[in-house]
C-alpha cells in the first residue's frame, strides 16, 4: 500500500515556523518516524507553496490507482482555493484533509474549509500526529 502526502504553503517551514502553533519537529524528521511506524506502507511526499503545483500533483496521481489515499494539508489554501476543491472532486483517489493546528480555534477565516466537503474526512488539531491518524483512516479496511 502506498500513500501520498501533499503539503501546501509554508509547511516547508515546519520546525522553525511558529513553534507554539506547529511544534519544533521538521517534516523530514516526522516522515522518518512515520515510515518507522508503518514499514509496510510506502510514503511519497510533495510540498509546494504554489496552488497550481498542488493541483497538478492531484491530477497526476489522482487517477493512476497507485495510491490508496492522499493526505492533504493544503495550508491556507484550505480556506481560499475552489480550484483545489475542484481538483479533489475530480479525482478518484480518496483524499483526507489534515491540519496540524485546531483551525476551529484560530482566526475566523480559518473556520471554513473549502475542501472538506470533497474529502473523505478531516483531521485537525493533533499536531503532526494528525498525519498518523490520517494514515490509520486510509489503511484500515472499510
Amino acid at each position: 500500500m502506498d500513500i501520498l502526502i501533499i503539503n501546501g504553503p509554508n509547511l516547508n517551514l515546519l520546525g522553525v515556523r511558529e513553534p507554539a502553533v506547529y511544534g519544533n519537529t521538521s517534516f523530514d524528521d516526522f516522515m522518518k518516524r512515520l515510515r518507522s511506524l508503518y514499514p509496510h506502507i510506502g510514503f511519497d511526499f510533495f510540498q509546494s507553496n504554489h496552488e497550481g503545483a498542488i493541483i497538478d500533483r492531484l491530477h497526476a496521481d489522482g487517477f493512476n490507482g497507485r495510491y490508496a489515499g492522499i493526505i492533504l494539508n493544503a495550508g491556507a489554501y484550505t480556506h481560499t482555493s475552489l480550484a483545489i476543491a475542484d481538483a479533489i472532486a475530480a479525482i478518484e483517489t480518496p483524499v483526507v484533509e489534515v491540519h496540524i493546528s485546531n483551525v476551529a480555534a484560530r482566526e475566523e477565516i480559518r473556520h471554513r474549509s473549502l475542501i472538506a466537503s470533497v474529502c473523505r474526512g478531516s483531521i485537525a488539531g493533533f499536531g503532526l500526529d494528525s498525519y498518523r491518524l490520517a494514515v490509520e483512516a486510509i489503511a484500515r479496511p472499510e
